[in-house]
C-alpha cells in the first residue's frame, strides 16, 4: 500500500477542500433538518419520514447513476450537482422567512438534494480511484475518512448549539453557500476523474459482477443490515433524546454533544482501519467489527442516562464506522477501474440505499407503539441477520 503525500499532490487537496467543504453543509443540514421537521410537527413519525425520503433516491436512481457517472464527464457532473443542490436547500430559508415553510417543503427539498447526492456520489466513487490509482487508494480514502470525520467532531456540535439560538431553517443557508464553495472547488482539479467513458449508459454490467463475486455480493447484503441499524439511529435520534434521556430538541447543549458522538467514533475508525489494514485481511475485520457494531448498538440501546450514552454512541461510532470505511475500500480493491461507479453505486443502492430508509420507517412504525427505544431495536434486530449471516458464509471465513 503506497501513502499519499498532501504536500506535493494540488489536486487531491482540491478535491479533499471540496468534500470537507460539502461536507460542512451537509452535517448543518444534518442536524438542522429533523430538528425543524420536530419543531414543526412535534412528531417522531415525521422525523423519521425526514430520515427515509431522504435515503430513498439511493434505491431509486441507483442504477442509473452509477451507469451515467461511468459514462459522462465526471468533474462537469459533480460541479452541476452541487450548484442544483445549493439552490433546492436555498428554497427553505426562502420560506421560512415568507411565513409559509411546511415539513412537506423540508421533506421534498431533502429527497431532491439527495438525489442529487445519489448521482455525486456515484461519480465521486470513480473519481477518487481515477485521481490516485489503487496503490494509493486505501491511503487516499482513509485521509479522506479522516478529514471528513475530523469535520465531524465540531461541525454537529456547533450546529446543535446554534440550534439553541438560530432557527433551524435559517442554518440551512449554509449549507447553500457550502454547495456553491464545493462546486469551485472540483472544478480547480486539473487532472481527469474519468477514464474514457463508455460507449453506453449499461446498467446490466453493475448488477453482474456484483452477483458472480461472492465477496461483494457478501459485503453488500450485510452492509444492507447494517444499514437498517444506522437508520434506526438517525431517525430516532432526537426523539429518543428527548424523551429517554430528557435531552430537549432545543436550547439543550447536551444534543450538540449528542449529535458529535458519531463524528468522534468516525475519526476513531480512520485512524485504526489502515492499522488493521496492515496486521489482518479486509475479511477478517469485517468479521470482528460487524458483532462489535451490533455490541456498542446494545450498549446505546440499554442507556438511559446521558453520561452513559454519550461515551456508547462514541463507541457505536467508532466500530459502525470501521464496517463502513473497512467494507468500501475492500469492494474497490474488488472491482475493474472501468466498472468502479457502476458497481459501487449498485451495491451502495442496495446495501444504503434499501437498508437506510428500511431502517428509519421500520423504527418510525415501531415507534408510534413503543417509542424511540423500541424503533432502535428493531433496527438492531435486523443487523443481528446480518452478524449472523457474516459468521456463517464461508466466503468471508476463508479469507480472513
Amino acid at each position: 500500500m503506497t501513502h499519499v503525500d498532501l504536500r506535493t499532490d494540488r489536486d487531491l487537496r482540491h478535491y479533499l477542500a471540496a468534500r470537507v467543504t460539502s461536507l460542512i453543509g451537509s452535517l448543518v443540514s444534518v442536524v438542522a433538518l429533523p430538528v425543524l421537521v420536530y419543531q414543526l410537527t412535534g412528531s417522531s413519525g415525521w422525523t423519521a419520514a425526514v430520515a427515509a425520503v431522504e435515503a430513498a433516491p439511493y434505491l431509486l436512481f441507483g442504477l442509473l447513476a452509477g451507469a451515467v457517472a461511468d459514462r459522462v464527464r465526471r468533474r462537469e457532473l459533480m460541479v452541476r450537482l452541487e450548484i442544483v443542490t445549493g439552490i433546492a436547500l436555498a428554497s427553505i430559508p426562502i420560506a421560512w422567512y415568507s411565513g409559509v415553510l411546511s415539513a412537506t417543503q423540508v421533506i421534498i427539498v431533502g429527497f431532491v438534494v439527495q438525489t442529487c447526492f445519489v448521482f455525486f456520489d456515484a461519480a465521486n466513487f470513480g473519481a477518487l480511484p481515477t485521481l490516485v490509482g489503487k496503490e494509493k487508494l486505501t491511503s487516499a480514502f482513509a485521509t479522506l475518512y479522516g478529514a471528513t470525520t475530523s469535520v465531524q467532531l465540531f461541525v454537529p456540535a456547533l450546529a446543535g448549539l446554534a440550534v439553541a439560538s438560530v432557527a433551524p431553517a435559517a442554518m440551512i443557508s449554509v449549507n447553500v453557500i457550502t454547495a456553491v464553495a464545493a462546486a469551485l472547488l472540483i472544478a480547480g482539479i486539473r487532472a481527469p476523474l474519468s477514464t474514457t467513458p463508455t460507449a453506453k449508459v449499461d446498467i446490466v454490467t453493475g448488477l453482474k459482477f456484483l452477483w458472480e463475486n461472492k465477496i461483494v455480493r457478501t459485503l453488500t447484503f450485510v452492509g444492507t443490515t447494517h444499514a437498517v441499524a444506522g437508520g434506526a439511529w438517525v431517525a430516532m435520534l432526537v426523539p429518543w433524546a428527548d424523551k429517554v434521556l430528557g435531552i430537549a430538541p432545543s436550547g439543550d447543549a447536551r444534543l450538540a454533544a449528542l449529535f458529535s458522538c458519531w463524528g468522534v467514533g468516525g475519526l476513531a475508525a480512520s485512524r485504526l482501519v489502515p492499522v488493521l489494514g496492515r496486521r489482518f485481511s479486509p475479511a477478517w475485520v469485517t468479521l470482528t467489527a460487524l458483532p462489535a457494531s451490533l455490541a456498542c448498538g446494545a450498549l446505546v440501546l440499554v442507556s438511559t442516562h446521558w453520561l452513559i450514552a454519550l461515551p456508547a454512541a462514541v463507541l457505536w461510532g467508532a466500530t459502525h464506522s470501521t464496517v463502513v470505511l473497512n467494507a468500501i475500500t475492500y469492494r474497490q480493491q474488488e472491482i475493474p477501474d472501468e466498472l468502479q461507479s457502476r458497481v459501487n453505486t449498485t451495491c451502495r443502492m442496495l446495501s444504503w440505499g434499501i437498508g437506510q430508509p428500511a431502517g428509519a420507517a421500520l423504527a418510525g412504525a415501531v415507534s408510534v407503539a413503543a417509542g424511540p427505544r423500541g424503533g432502535l431495536a428493531a433496527g438492531l434486530c435486523v443487523l443481528t441477520v446480518g452478524v449472523a449471516a457474516a459468521w456463517i458464509t464461508p466466503v468471508l471465513r476463508r479469507n480472513a
